[in-house]
């Protein structure tokens, strides 16, 4: 069952607009990844609502901050070059972040993000890459058992912002089931 745009807005108020752009998008992402029954779509739509601040950023906003400029020679990020760290920040929906990672989401997705990391701020890859990096990481049997705090810790390596993210899963739950 596809979200609508008034779940998608039941659940992320503060998306405005952005939910009409984005509803098309998402269904066509979570129907290509098989993110699909009541608890896969309520923890994805969570996630993407967190680090998207509700759909309003695709991306990252670059200070940088302490924690930014640590993202420049990241080897474990494949930020080899010097200035990766701001060409590769996070972008789309689900924030993909360093050289390697945009490597393997452009190489999933048929996009040269290498050359044209910008192509992740567009709605359809913003989408795409976010249920892409899901789906290779194995999030959806991870939401599947309910484990929302291991979802939490693949997408952002710690739980930084897990109040938000529980809040909205709570809601994303009451909205779709």
């Amino acid at each position: 069952m596809p979200i609508t745009t008034q779940q998608l807005l039941q659940i992320l108020p503060n998306a405005g607009q952005s939910a009409g752009v984005f509803v098309p998008v998402l269904n066509a992402a979570m129907m290509h990844y098989q993110i699909i029954g009541p608890r896969r779509v309520a923890a994805f739509i969570a996630q993407i609502g967190h680090e998207s601040g509700q759909l309003k950023y695709v991306k990252e906003i670059w200070g940088p901050t302490a924690a930014q400029a640590k993202y420049e020679g990241r080897k474990d990020l494949g930020n080899i070059v010097a200035g990766d760290g701001s060409k590769y920040r996070g972008r789309g929906l689900i924030q993909i972040t360093g050289r390697d990672n945009y490597m393997d989401c452009g190489e999933g997705l048929g996009l040269d993000l290498i050359k044209q990391p910008e192509l992740l701020e567009k709605p359809q890859h913003a989408g795409m890459s976010a249920a892409w990096f899901w789906a290779t990481n194995g999030l959806n049997t991870l939401a599947d058992a309910g484990k929302f705090d291991a979802i939490t810790q693949r997408i952002n390596g710690g739980q930084n912002g897990a109040a938000d993210r529980q809040a909205l899963y709570a809601r994303a739950l009451k909205v779709l089931v």
